[in-house]
């Protein structure tokens, strides 16, 4: 049997999605229900991936089905394709199986020539309507089909009402319109060296062609990029006969939503216009008025058609978004599909669905895309703002903020202290700029990716970030940055908008983020239905509170490095890098220790109840120093002063020694984490105490504190065992001298793939098991992860070497199989091994549901994307039921 291409609307369902497209598979379900809908038929999407297969050719099977189908639709409706008296006029519009609205080609009017206009005037009687719509589909044919600019066409009938000093559309006489049209014709004729197509049959030909090839176009290509929409699903076509909505004032057009897609309220939302067709909606060369005025002007078709939208609603139980079309008194529906909508619209109609008997929990769970939340949890820019966009990098850390560019971490902290508002601009962070971090309203750096350091403290805090922006040129001797011609100096204001990493001239207008109670809602039931456990990655007290009030479970990464940064820290880090002897060492220790109880207190108070795993110190003891190229010119001017201070000299040049011993070519995987913990014992001696007199102290006061000491960057069973005992070992002293008993776990961050391939082995001497997979991905893929995210990564995804960045979206074929041989391993021999992992990749909704379906106990992000991990969490769990 001869496979089908094409489908008459009444031949089609909505089950037909995949094979008719979005729009075709509507048209078909509204038929099927018996609505007003213009009749047509739907070329298939396996005809258009054909058309590409074979050379951009229709090949004649599906051409004579198309011709059937044409044939079919001319004997229903009583009209011929060309017939001077009485011509069948057709649309023809992409369809494909989701939604790219905007993104592809449609064609009115198709059918008209220099014979069809003169029938179509005689028949309805009405000239000026017959040569508006000639010159529409002129102009639209040409634009589509002949790649003729629009532009020329609107100078030109601007030009003509100029002439006839006339200022709107409709008060163009017939006369008039043919002076458009034969001037249109003559440029169709300038531009492509050929005549306006005259044949109908050729005109439809060239059109669905021409559809097919807008699957390709630039705008759609990108779209379905962003989207994650495959390439190869290809457009369907839609050929359905005109219904005209600029016959009079009796006939019009609109859109209208079912609800109101910015707020998700219950009211009808849209727009129409009398006597106009669909374009002129959307184009916005009239103004439109609200679809409400349309019980004033047409009651009955407005009864209608409310009546028709509710239908519509419970029928797809769903908000719709629906073209209408009213021709002489006559109501026409011409599209319906589920409407896009924001994220605050989403969250509202999915509740409100629920209550109103139309859709389960689960349905609206799976309603709304958890990554849309983050447009509720942070500020944002006023979609009405007007902006002036001057650079753009990538979207390190969601939400909107305006300030005065500074490019010094402490002048950003004194001047936000003075009550100014900050952008701390620079080529990359360090830990020793946390402070200004801390004080600024937003953070952009030149370098670096979605994982660098800026990236991951920002995001912590809900920071909005900006990194690897690479168009900014930063002179940090002189307070300035370029780019292109644009010079920024310090103290300057711009707003950033880290969700989509624009950077922006001037003060911007935000609006602050409000958590509706539907919102509260919907976490509530994706709490009640998820089976993996969200935590939150928090270094202090204020991200813990944050996070437990978005409902985080626990705090799954405590970085403790991030304690050491405060201003005031700093120098006391640094004596006990640059000590001699152990007896230095310790005594900088000792003045440490009750600063990080203090630390460990406020967190495990924070999260009371509630498990908090502690990662020991983990990077490289140089990035608490300064920077060796800083300091050498520091040392460079000192040397040339005459006058210089030779004590301050000494101790530069003895700072400079120390620095170039402790420089290593591969910081990453160099002197850190455990091996840290090895060659100086002390210093996690030291952390280890101030986490157990911190659980002590709180247990002498009633508060339940369940710490996890986290050991990081093991490779081998051996550093593993060798620091549990040294846990152990203060545990035991700090219980002896406190006279306090306390639960506590030790496990290890699992983050070379030496670590998950002897996972069994070091599962002997872990209670949990954290997945580290920001850097388990740098070393699995053997990428640096500042450099390959500025260098090259963004090409691999742009030409489809890897499907996503790893770093944002977890390589689930290959640091995912390390992963599940982890847990395989691991839990072969300790059956109650806890399993969570701590990366970035813990927020992203993809990498979540690979967790669940591995069997982790939980996930942690940072604060501000618990809610996001809480919805992803119960999607995962309907979507993969056990």
């Amino acid at each position: 049997m001869e496979k089908q291409y094409v489908f008459l609307f009444d031949e089609g369902r909505a089950d037909m999605k995949e094979t008719l497209g979005g729009k075709g598979a509507n048209l078909a379900e509204m038929t099927w229900a018996g609505l007003p809908v213009p009749p047509g038929f739907t070329i298939s999407t396996e005809a258009c991936t054909r058309y590409y297969t074979e050379a951009e050719q229709i090949t004649p099977d599906i051409q004579a089905q198309i011709d059937q189908a044409l044939q079919e639709l001319e004997n229903r409706v009583g009209k011929k394709l060309g017939d001077a008296q009485d011509p069948l006029l057709v649309s023809v519009r992409s369809g494909a199986v989701f939604s790219m609205p905007g993104m592809m080609d449609t064609i009115l009017n198709l059918g008209l020539n220099d014979s069809t206009v003169q029938g179509l005037a005689e028949l309805t009687g009405n000239h000026r309507f017959a040569y508006d719509s000639y010159r529409r589909f002129i102009q639209m044919f040409s634009n589509v089909v002949l790649d003729v600019d629009h532009y020329h066409f609107e100078h030109i009938l601007e030009h003509v009402k100029e002439t006839h000093n006339l200022t709107h559309d409709p008060e163009l006489s017939a006369e008039q319109w043919q002076e458009v049209i034969a001037k249109y014709k003559e440029l169709v004729r300038k531009e492509t060296k050929a005549d306006f197509p005259q044949d109908p049959k050729v005109q439809l030909d060239q059109a669905i062609r021409a559809v097919f090839k807008s699957w390709n176009n630039q705008r759609a290509i990108i779209y379905r990029r962003i989207n994650k929409i495959p390439d190869h699903l290809g457009t369907a076509v839609n050929v359905q006969m005109m219904v005209f909505g600029n016959m009079g004032d009796d006939s019009g057009t609109g859109v209208a939503f079912t609800r109101n897609p910015s707020t998700g309220e219950r009211e009808l939302y849209g727009e129409f216009l009398i006597n106009a067709q669909g374009e002129d909606v959307v184009a916005g060369i009239r103004t439109p008025q609200p679809i409400a005025a349309l019980q004033n002007v047409m009651p009955e078709i407005f009864d209608q058609f409310h009546e028709i939208a509710q239908r519509l609603e419970k029928h797809y139980k769903d908000m719709q978004d629906i073209e209408f079309t009213v021709e002489r008194g006559k109501l026409f529906m011409l599209q319906t599909r589920n409407a896009k909508r924001t994220a605050q619209a989403a969250v509202k109609v999915a509740v409100d669905l629920v209550k109103e008997g139309l859709i389960t929990k689960e349905e609206a769970i799976m309603r709304v895309d958890p990554h849309s939340l983050d447009q509720l949890l942070h500020r944002r820019i006023d979609p009405h703002a007007e902006v002036n966009l001057i650079a753009k990098g990538l979207p390190a850390s969601p939400g909107a903020a305006s300030g005065q560019v500074v490019f010094d971490a402490d002048l950003a902290d004194k001047l936000a202290n003075d009550g100014k508002k900050v952008i701390l601009v620079r080529p990359e962070t360090t830990p020793e700029d946390i402070h200004g971090m801390v004080a600024s309203q937003g953070i952009v750096t030149s370098r670096g990716g979605m994982t660098s350091h800026a990236a991951v403290v920002a995001r912590g805090m809900g920071k909005a970030c900006i990194c690897g922006c690479e168009s900014l040129r930063i002179d940090l001797r002189t307070k300035q940055f370029t780019v292109d011609n644009l010079l920024i100096k310090e103290g300057d204001w711009i707003s950033i908008d880290g969700g989509t990493g624009r950077v922006l001239l001037g003060e911007v207008q935000l609006i602050d983020p409000l958590l509706s109670l539907e919102f509260k809602q919907l976490l509530d039931w994706a709490d009640e239905i998820r089976k993996i456990d969200v935590r939150a990655n928090a270094d202090n007290p204020e991200d813990s509170i944050k996070a437990r009030e978005f409902g985080a479970q626990g705090i799954g990464l405590c970085r403790t490095e991030h304690m050491f940064m405060a201003v005031d820290r700093v120098p006391i880090v640094q004596e006990m890098i640059l000590a001699e002897t152990l007896e230095e060492r310790q005594a900088a220790l000792d003045k440490l220790l009750p600063m990080q109880q203090g630390d460990f207190e406020g967190i495990l108070k924070a999260m009371e109840g509630l498990p908090v795993t502690i990662r020991l110190l983990d990077p490289p003891l140089h990035e608490f120093l300064p920077n060796l190229e800083e300091l050498l010119v520091e040392i460079t001017k000192l040397r040339m002063q005459a006058d210089a201070d030779p004590e301050l000299l000494r101790e530069k040049e003895s700072l400079l020694r120390k620095v170039r011993t402790l420089h290593e070519f591969n910081p990453m995987l160099g002197h850190r984490g455990c091996r840290l913990g090895m060659t100086f014992p002390e210093i996690y001696e030291m952390q280890v105490i101030a986490i157990f007199r911190a659980t002590a102290n709180l247990k002498r006061l009633g508060i339940d504190a369940q710490p996890e000491v986290m050991i990081p960057l093991v490779g081998h069973v051996n550093e593993l065992k060798a620091m549990r005992e040294l846990v152990i070992q203060k545990a035991n002293a700090v219980m002896g001298e406190t006279g306090m008993h306390f639960n506590y776990m030790i496990g290890t961050m699992i983050e070379i793939p030496r670590a998950a391939l002897t996972a069994d082995e070091i599962a002997t001497e872990a209670d949990f098991f954290s997945f580290g997979t920001n850097d388990l991905t740098q070393t699995t893929f053997g990428f640096s992860r500042d450099d390959a995210e500025g260098k090259f990564l963004h090409q691999y995804v742009n030409d489809k070497i890897l499907p996503d960045n790893p770093f944002a979206v977890l390589d689930q074929t290959g640091v995912g199989k390390l992963i599940e041989t982890a847990e395989k391993l691991g839990r072969n021999v300790k059956p109650d091994l806890k399993l969570g992992i701590c990366g970035e990749h813990g927020g992203e909704k993809s990498s979540i549901e690979f967790c669940y379906k591995a069997g982790l106990n939980y996930v942690s992000c940072s604060p501000f994307r618990v809610p996001i991990a809480r919805l992803a969490a119960a999607q995962a769990t309907i979507k993969n039921p056990r």
